[in-house]
C-alpha cells in the first residue's frame, strides 16, 4: 500500500484482527467454564456461526468506516475515492464487465430501483421540471418476466410511485425451450401494442437464473429486441456467478452486454453483511447522480469497505475456487440424480448449470396394477385428476426430510409453475456459508435413495387403504390431499338420536382414545392428529408407510379398537344410569320403610316424652330391614342375608368387558401390521428355514424310529414295545372287522389303554 492512510490502516486492521481472535477464543473458554445455558438470556441463547477469517474481515470493514468517517474532510474523500474505484475495477474485471460503474446498495432491489430512475431520467427530458405530467402524457411500461421473484415488480412501481398498468408480465415459453424462458417472440408482439396505444417501453429486467429453477433467459435477442424499441436491459440471478469461471455458457456469457446488472456476493462468497453490487454502464454522470447511482457524501461511498477488504483477502484464486466449488457440488449431484428411478429433474443446461431441480415422480402405468385390476374406471379416474396434488405433497415431504437430514446440504422447497413442489439445491447461493462439501452431497443422495421406498411404497398402497376403509363398518375415509402419508380415517360414532354437540363431543373422545391405543402399539407406523393448520377434527393421520404393511390387518386393528372404545363407553354410560335409577329407587324404599315402621309403632312412640316411658314399660322389637345395590345386577337387594351370614354376599358374576382380539400371530420381533411374506402362504422365511431344518432331521432318523423317539442302547425294549403296538394294532383291526360285537367299545378302549 502506497498510500500512508492505507498502510496505517491495514496495520491497524491486523491488530484489530489479532485482538478479536485472541478475545473470542479467551471468552469461549471462560464461557464454558463460568456460564450455563440457562444462565444466558433468551434471545442471546445459541452460538454465532463460524464465519471465517475471511467473514471476519467484513465485519471489520463496518467498524473501520465508522473509523474513517472521523477523518478530516481531505484524507475521507481520497480514501473513499480510492477504495470506491479499485472495488469497481476488481468487479469489472473478474465479472467480465467492460467500462462499468458500480453502485453499492443495501436492499438486493435497490439497485434495480435506481437503475429505473435513471433510465426515467434519461427518456423524459423535462422530468427534472415537471416530474409526474411528463409521465402521465406517455406512460412508461417496465417488463418482467413471469418467473421473476415475486414481489418485485408491485415493489418497484411502488417505489417509483407508478401505477400497477406500468408493469407487464412477459410469459415464459410454453411449447418450445424452457418452460422459465421469457418467450421473445410474445415480449416483441407486446411491446409493439404498447408502442400503438401511445405508451413508452422503457426497460426489462432478464434472468440469468430464475429464482425457482435457475433458468437463463435468451439474453442475447432480449438485448437485440432492447437495442430495437430502445430499451434498457437489466439483468439479475445467480448464473451471473459464473461469470468468473474460465468457462462460462453463451446463454450466461451474453449478460456481459446488457445494460445493468445486479450481483449478491454475500451469498456467492459467504461473507456477512456486505453489500450488493449493481454494475451498469452510462455515459451522463449528472443523470446518475439525480437517479442517486452515485453520491457526493464521501461517508456513502464508505459502503465498498466491508467488500474492499474481503476480496482482498480472498484474492482472484479464492474468488474463483468458491464459486467453482459449488458448480462442481450441482454436477456431482445431478449426476447421481440421473442414475435414481421415480426422480425427474429440470435442468437447464446440465454441463454447466450450477441449480439442480427435482422431484419424485412415478408414471401410473409403472405402478403395481394387480391391485387396481378389479377396480371400476369411475374409481380411477379421480386418482389420476388428484395426482399432480398427491406429488406436490409428497415432493414437500421429501425436501422437508432431506433439509433435516442433511442441513449441510441447503436444499430447499420450490413452487415451479408448470412442475409443481419441487425440490432444489442452489449451492451458489448456500454452500458458501453452509461449507458444504463433496461428500455432504453423497449423504444427501443415500437419504434420497432412502426415501425413494418409502415415496412409491406409500403412493401405493394409498390407494388399497381407502378401499379397504370405505368397505369397512363404522370407519370414514377423509380425503385430505395435502397429508404426506398413508391417509386419513375417522372412527363413526352412532349418535342414537343424540344432538349434534354431544355426538361431537363422544366422537372427539373417542377419536382420542383411538389415537392413543394406535401409538401405543409396536409398530414403524406413525398416528397423528395431523397438521397443525388446516387439518381435520377428530381423525387419525397415518404417515409413510412401507411396502411390507398390512393394509387389511390395519384397517381391521383401527375399526375393532374403536368399536371397543366405543363399547367401553356405552358400558360405562348405561352402569351410570343403571346407578342413577337404582338411587331414585332406593330413596322410594325408604321413604316407603319409614312410612310403615311408624304404622307399626304407633302414633304415641312418636311424641318425645310419651315414647319414651312407652318404649320403657314396654320396649319395642323391630327386626332390622336395609337395602344394598348390587352393582353387578343393577337391582336394590336385601341386608338380610347379611346380619345373618355376617358377611356380604358376592352377588353373579360380572359380564365381561368386550374386548377384540387385536393380537395377530406374529414372529418373536416382528412388529404389528408386517407382512411376514408377500409371496409366501403365511409364513415367513423364518419360520421356513426353520421347518425345513426340521424336515433335514426326520430324514435322518432311522426308519424304526417314531418322530420324537430318540435312538439310544436300550434297542431290546424298543423291539418289545414295537410288538406291544403291533398286538394292540392287530386287536384294533379285528374290532372293526366286527362292528356288531357288543363288547366292541370295551375292547377298543383296552386296545387304546395299551
Amino acid at each position: 500500500m502506497v498510500d500512508p492512510t492505507l498502510a496505517e490502516m491495514g496495520k491497524n486492521l491486523n491488530e484489530a484482527m489479532k485482538m478479536l481472535e485472541d478475545n473470542q477464543r479467551k471468552a469461549e473458554e471462560e464461557n464454558e467454564k463460568k456460564y450455563a445455558r440457562k444462565d444466558i438470556p433468551g434471545p442471546l441463547q445459541g452460538r454465532l456461526q463460524n464465519v471465517g477469517e475471511q467473514g471476519h474481515m467484513a465485519l471489520l470493514g463496518h467498524s473501520l468506516a465508522a473509523y474513517i468517517s472521523v477523518l478530516d474532510r481531505e484524507r475521507l474523500r481520497k480514501l473513499t475515492t480510492r477504495i470506491l474505484s479499485d472495488t469497481t475495477l476488481w468487479l469489472c474485471r473478474l465479472f467480465r464487465y467492460e467500462n462499468g460503474s458500480a453502485y453499492y446498495h443495501e436492499d438486493d432491489r435497490e439497485g434495480l430501483l435506481k437503475i429505473c430512475r435513471l433510465v426515467i431520467h434519461t427518456r423524459y427530458e423535462d422530468y427534472t421540471l415537471e416530474g409526474f405530467n411528463v409521465l402521465y402524457t406517455k406512460q412508461p411500461v417496465i417488463y418482467i418476466s413471469s418467473a421473476a421473484r415475486t414481489g418485485l415488480g408491485q415493489a418497484l412501481c411502488n417505489q417509483l410511485g407508478l401505477p400497477l398498468s406500468c408493469m407487464c408480465r412477459v410469459p415464459c415459453n410454453t411449447m418450445f425451450g424452457s418452460q422459465h424462458q421469457m418467450d421473445v417472440a410474445l415480449l416483441d408482439r407486446l411491446i409493439k401494442d404498447d408502442v400503438e396505444f401511445g405508451k413508452l417501453p422503457l426497460l426489462l429486467v432478464a434472468n440469468a437464473g430464475t429464482p425457482g429453477a435457475g433458468h437463463t433467459d435468451k439474453l442475447g435477442r432480449l438485448k437485440e429486441l432492447c437495442e430495437q424499441y430502445k430499451m434498457w436491459l437489466h439483468v439479475e440471478g445467480v448464473n451471473l456467478a459464473t461469470l468468473a469461471l474460465g468457462y462460462v455458457s453463451s446463454s450466461v456469457l451474453a449478460a456481459t452486454k446488457c445494460d445493468s446488472m445486479t450481483l449478491t456476493l454475500g451469498s456467492w462468497l459467504g461473507l456477512p453483511a456486505v453489500p450488493a453490487v449493481t454494475l451498469y454502464r452510462h455515459e451522463d454522470p449528472s443523470l446518475s447522480l439525480a437517479a442517486g447511482l452515485t453520491s457526493s457524501q464521501p461517508v456513502e461511498k464508505l459502503r465498498a469497505l466491508p467488500l474492499w477488504l474481503s476480496l482482498q483477502y480472498l484474492g482472484h484464486d479464492g474468488i474463483v475456487e468458491r464459486i467453482k466449488h459449488a458448480s462442481q457440488l450441482s454436477q456431482r449431484l445431478l449426476e447421481n440424480l440421473k442414475n435414481l428411478d421415480f426422480i425427474k429433474t429440470s435442468v437447464e443446461d446440465e454441463l454447466s448449470s450450477p441449480v439442480v431441480v427435482f422431484k419424485f415422480f412415478q408414471e401410473y402405468s409403472n405402478r403395481d396394477q394387480t391391485s387396481h385390476a378389479a377396480q371400476a374406471s369411475t374409481i380411477q379416474r379421480p386418482i389420476i385428476s388428484n395426482e399432480g396434488h398427491i406429488y406436490d405433497t409428497f415432493n414437500q415431504w421429501l425436501g422437508e426430510q432431506l433439509a433435516q437430514l442433511v442441513p449441510a446440504s441447503g436444499v430447499d422447497v420450490v413452487e415451479l409453475e408448470d412442475e409443481g413442489t419441487c425440490v432444489r439445491f442452489s449451492p451458489l447461493t448456500t454452500s458458501a456459508v453452509l461449507g458444504t462439501e463433496m461428500q455432504d452431497i453423497d449423504q444427501l443422495v443415500d437419504c434420497l435413495k432412502m426415501k425413494i421406498p418409502v415415496l412409491t411404497s406409500t403412493l401405493q398402497l394409498r390407494e388399497e387403504f381407502e378401499q379397504e376403509v370405505r368397505r369397512t363398518v363404522g370407519l370414514l375415509y377423509i380425503e385430505d390431499l395435502g397429508w404426506p402419508g398413508l391417509g386419513v380415517v375417522r372412527y363413526n360414532y352412532h349418535s342414537d338420536g343424540k344432538n349434534d354437540d354431544k355426538q361431537e363431543k363422544e366422537l372427539e373422545k373417542i377419536n382420542t382414545e383411538l389415537l392413543k391405543k394406535l401409538n401405543e402399539l409396536e409398530s414403524d407406523l406413525t398416528f397423528s392428529l395431523g397438521p397443525e393448520f388446516g387439518g381435520q377434527k377428530n381423525c387419525v393421520y397415518i404417515g409413510m408407510v412401507t411396502e411390507d404393511l398390512d393394509v387389511s390387518e390395519l384397517v381391521e386393528t383401527i375399526a375393532a379398537t374403536g368399536r371397543e372404545i366405543e363399547e367401553n363407553s356405552r358400558l360405562l354410560e348405561n352402569m351410570t344410569e343403571v346407578v342413577r335409577k337404582g338411587i331414585q329407587e332406593a330413596q322410594l324404599q325408604l321413604q316407603k320403610a319409614n312410612e310403615e315402621r311408624l304404622l307399626e309403632e304407633g302414633l304415641l312412640r312418636q311424641i318425645p316424652v310419651v315414647g319414651s316411658v312407652l318404649n320403657w314399660f314396654s320396649p319395642f322389637q323391630a327386626s332390622p330391614k336395609g337395602r344394598t345395590f348390587n352393582l353387578t345386577a343393577g337391582s336394590l337387594e336385601s341386608t338380610e342375608s347379611m346380619y345373618v351370614s355376617k358377611a356380604q354376599g358376592t352377588g353373579s358374576t360380572p359380564p365381561p368387558t368386550p374386548t377384540s382380539n387385536l393380537a395377530k400371530q406374529r414372529l418373536p420381533g416382528q412388529k404389528a401390521f408386517k407382512r411376514s411374506l408377500r409371496s409366501s402362504d403365511g409364513f415367513s422365511e423364518t419360520s421356513s428355514i426353520s421347518h425345513c431344518d426340521d424336515l433335514d432331521k426326520l430324514d435322518q432318523r432311522p426308519p424304526n424310529l417314531s418322530p420324537g423317539q430318540e435312538q439310544g442302547p436300550l434297542e431290546m425294549e424298543g423291539e418289545e414295545e414295537q410288538k406291544e403296538v403291533a398286538q394292540a394294532k392287530t386287536d384294533t383291526e379285528d374290532i372293526h372287522s366286527d362292528k356288531s360285537s357288543p363288547d366292541c367299545t370295551k375292547v377298543e378302549d383296552q386296545a387304546s389303554q395299551r
